[in-house]
């Protein structure tokens, strides 16, 4: 189930499909973030929500469905079926075949081990590959490069037509949770506490393979990275499962500012205790980052 709001905030208990603005507590104002629709479908957690276009967009959770739909009116367009197991990653991404026309398609992977391309116009299957040895946890798309990477317990380089184009070597048996692009043809890699930054190059050789090799690794986490966000072209940004927050240069890769206690009591004694993020600073986990590259 998908609730379209104005903001965000928490779901009061028993709320209609449409309600009108809630209220938090009786000393606190009102909740500002009013519930506009009620979209109905998932059968299960609904892990991820992906923009196709500005007309239309995906989600994606445990049930191993995907759907899209119309941003503007809610209406369900497509129910995609292929996955015997949750989604655990998706991106979309637009693909030309020389033509000035694209095609906009989204990768899924699960815990099936397998990965699907999908046209998000016919919401039919395009591909499918069957060949990983364990789950594909991320997916990003290299639009500049005309390639895409899955992570797991190895780094995979794949072109537009899912021919692998290079691997790593085995990381580690919990692998690769998170990718972002970062310039220079470097992507920086969350393999548990370590964040791995890798640069990918077309092979000497004049083929059509790809080498990708590991830079460097940063380990200024305290537990393990669970967010990894672009927000532009010079700065990135990871989350741990403590509640650590990391600012970085996105182009030599240093740390510019750090924050680990999100909520100090002290500073706040007014505020009523069921606002707060947690009781404890180490209560606080980071599991989702998102920017408006502003």
């Amino acid at each position: 189930m998908l609730r379209w709001l104005i903001g965000g905030g928490r779901e009061p208990q028993g709320l209609a499909e449409k309600s009108s603005v809630q209220t938090i507590g009786e000393e606190q104002i009102q909740n500002p973030y009013t519930e506009l629709l009620v979209l109905k479908g998932h059968q299960d957690i609904v892990r991820f929500l992906v923009q196709i276009d500005d007309c239309r967009f995906a989600s994606a959770g445990d049930d191993g469905i995907i759907f899209l739909w119309n941003a503007q009116t809610g209406e369900k367009l497509y129910e995609l079926h292929g996955h015997t197991h949750k989604i655990t990653a998706i991106a979309p991404f637009s693909s030309s075949d020389g033509t000035e026309e694209k095609t906009d398609l989204i990768i899924t992977a699960s815990a099936d081990r397998t990965v699907i391309v999908w046209d998000c116009t016919s919401g039919r299957q395009v591909q499918k590959v069957s060949c990983f040895h364990s789950t594909v946890k991320c997916l990003t798309v290299l639009q500049r490069l005309n390639v895409w990477l899955s992570g797991g317990s190895d780094l995979c380089v794949w072109n537009q037509k899912l021919d692998l184009l290079c691997k790593t070597s085995h990381l580690t048996d919990a692998g690769i949770s998170a990718l972002v692009e970062l310039p220079k043809n470097c992507v920086a890699a969350a393999v548990g506490k370590e964040l791995i930054i890798f640069r990918l190059s077309v092979s000497n050789n004049g083929s059509e393979g790809w080498n990708v090799l590991e830079i460097k690794r940063l380990v200024d986490h305290q537990d393990n990275i669970s967010s990894l966000v672009s927000v532009n072209d010079l700065t990135f940004v990871t989350g741990s499962h403590v509640g650590e927050l990391i600012v970085w240069d996105a182009l030599d890769w240093t740390k510019q500012a750090s924050e680990c206690n999100f909520w100090d009591s002290s500073l706040h004694p007014d505020v009523q205790p069921e606002i707060k993020l947690s009781q404890s600073p180490n209560e606080t986990s980071v599991q989702h980052l998102a920017s408006d590259e502003e």
